[in-house]
């Protein structure tokens, strides 16, 4: 029998869903009206929320002094690439492992997770001299191929976790129909497991957007994407926060516009398999 839920806590843990919300995204709400602040408004004390005056000056200097759309242009494709890449890869290992386990799969797929327990800068060194032998320095194939190493254990974790909640009759009866592997993962199991999928995909991009460590390290100008941007108005002589703000309002937009018109389906999928 379920338990009966009374209208008054129901609003009870409805307003303090929302107050948690406005506290995580109270950091960023302040940042966007920082970027509409003068330096002098934005270092005043006591702050200012909402009666200051407001200014688009800040935008118009960043768009003076950097080339944004270059920087927004190295996000998306190396974003996107590294995410093209890393997915290709792992659908086919996490069908192998969820469908097809050895002995040794829980092992592989331990030493996977346990690359990511590493510090990024215990490998900086190494990584760096290989890309700068080759040529990688710099480059968009260069940050698509780190990215794609950094983020697979995750994605291939995630699809595995999504797989495993498939049941293998459904599998079987396609190949007793004579599907090959090919039309099995394409045909099959990719519309199954299109939610696990989808939001796999939808956090691999957002991580591959965020990532600040390699991409500082291994890009400068011609590959740089919009984390170098950000890190570009961080100067000796200080920090200047609205034109910091700006700056980061600008290089966060694209990713929170995508997460908000795929909120559903990133909550559906990260839901996959909750609900028997």
């Amino acid at each position: 029998m379920a338990r009966k839920v009374t209208g008054a806590k129901t609003a009870i843990w409805t307003a303090a869903a929302w107050l948690v919300g406005f506290i995580i995204f109270f950091p960023i709400l302040w940042m966007m009206l920082t970027s509409f602040k003068t330096e002098l408004d934005a270092f005043s004390t006591p702050p200012s929320f909402l009666f200051f005056h407001w200014t688009t000056e800040n935008y118009a200097t960043v768009q003076e002094r950097s080339d944004y759309t270059l920087h927004a242009m190295n996000s998306i494709i190396t974003a996107g690439g590294s995410t093209l890449i890393a997915m290709a890869i792992a659908i086919p290992a996490a069908w192998a492992m969820a469908f097809a386990p050895t002995k040794r799969t829980k092992d592989i797929l331990l030493w996977m997770l346990s690359t990511k327990m590493m510090p990024a800068v215990g490998v900086l060194v190494p990584i760096y001299l290989i890309y700068r032998d080759f040529g990688l320095l710099d480059t968009r194939i260069g940050l698509i191929v780190v990215l794609c190493l950094g983020n697979l254990p995750i994605v291939i974790w995630m699809l595995f976790t999504y797989f495993k909640e498939i049941p293998k009759d459904i599998l079987e009866a396609a190949r007793m129909d004579g599907a090959t592997i090919t039309k099995e993962l394409l045909f099959v199991l990719t519309p199954m497991a299109l939610p696990g999928i989808a939001s796999t995909l939808l956090l691999n991009v957002i991580l591959a957007w965020n990532e600040a460590f390699w991409t500082l390290n291994l890009s400068t100008s011609a590959a740089a994407p919009l984390t170098t941007f950000i890190a570009s108005y961080s100067s000796p002589e200080g920090l200047f926060w609205a034109k910091l703000s700006a700056a980061s309002t600008l290089a966060i937009a694209p990713i929170l516009i995508l997460g908000w018109f795929s909120q559903k389906q990133l909550v559906r999928g990260l839901t996959f398999g909750a609900v028997k």
